[in-house]
């Protein structure tokens, strides 16, 4: 039997070329303006993101949404959906949010998003989306409900995001497999080098609570008294990066290898769209530039 290492690969190789464009909808201030106009404090990012995301859950509640995003702290979740679907129904925020998405790719790409290559991205991104498993994953099953936009570039923002929740459904499933609880996945994140541990506050959890969690991974071995990660804790982070790619590369197998490398190159100028229009934090707590995955 020969081992499949190119889709886990391509799966990586292409959540780096996505993860960012995904991601601009929670800085772009056109997405703000549509939520402000609903009511919801604009003034941070998390009043908004928490409903901009879950909504496809259809206004879930404290409890689905900490499981479901799993690194956040629940009170902090419970702080900012709590109030939310009282400002607002699920209906109406996936209608702001897609009225931003639409504001932000008209203003970063222009024409661009009128011509048959960006047509074509759109497409091949699509393919991937609806080949994407949901089973056991509820956010990417959330999204892919929706119905499809008819506007290329709102397609190719559905489509990455389905396949980015996919992942990350995915990931939650590996870091299980590993014992890692919401607050030990950010702890030994941070052992590894993948970020600051001052970036992963941004996750709300108290210093007591982010304590006893780096006390439970010494227990096992995982991390140093110094907080770094040991040979055990490398090893560990690396199985669940591994296992990630493998649960996300059934997907790819949608395209061949050539029109995977085609959608590197048409995604080449959005990407750098996104990484120009400087709404992207330099340093996050998804590592990308960092954590390269594992050496297949």
């Amino acid at each position: 039997m020969i081992r499949d290492t190119y889709h886990p690969q391509a799966a990586r190789r292409m959540w780096q070329q996505f993860e960012p464009v995904h991601a601009l909808v929670y800085y772009a201030p056109e997405v703000f303006e549509e939520f402000a106009a609903l009511g919801y404090d604009v003034a941070t990012r998390w009043p908004t993101y928490f409903p901009l995301r879950s909504a496809p859950l259809t206004a879930p509640g404290p409890e689905r949404v900490a499981s479901a995003f799993y690194s956040f702290s629940p009170q902090m979740v419970a702080e900012h959906i709590g109030p939310a679907w009282t400002i607002a129904d699920s209906d109406q925020v996936l209608a702001a949010r897609s009225r931003g998405v639409d504001r932000l790719f008209r203003r970063l790409m222009g024409d661009q998003i009128g011509t048959a290559e960006f047509a074509e991205t759109a497409r091949l991104v699509r393919r991937v989306a609806e080949a994407a498993d949901t089973s056991g994953r509820p956010m990417a099953a959330g999204n892919a409900d929706l119905p499809w936009p008819d506007e290329p570039h709102l397609v190719l923002w559905q489509a990455i995001t389905i396949i980015r929740e996919q992942r990350g459904d995915g990931h939650i499933a590996a870091l299980l497999t590993q014992g890692l609880d919401p607050c030990e996945a950010l702890v030994s994140f941070a052992a590894i080098g993948a970020a600051p541990v001052e970036t992963f506050g941004s996750r709300h959890w108290t210093r007591d609570q982010w304590e006893a969690a780096a006390d439970r991974l010494r227990s096992r071995g995982w991390i140093d008294a110094d907080g770094k990660a040991t040979d055990l804790g490398f090893e560990g982070r690396d199985q669940v990066e591994r296992l990630t790619d493998q649960l996300a590369a059934g997907a790819w197998r949608a395209l061949s290898e050539a029109e995977i490398d085609r959608l590197v190159e048409l995604n080449g100028p959005i990407l750098t769209a996104a990484f120009l229009s400087g709404l992207l934090p330099g340093t996050s707590t998804l590592g990308i530039a960092t954590v390269q995955g594992p050496k297949w």
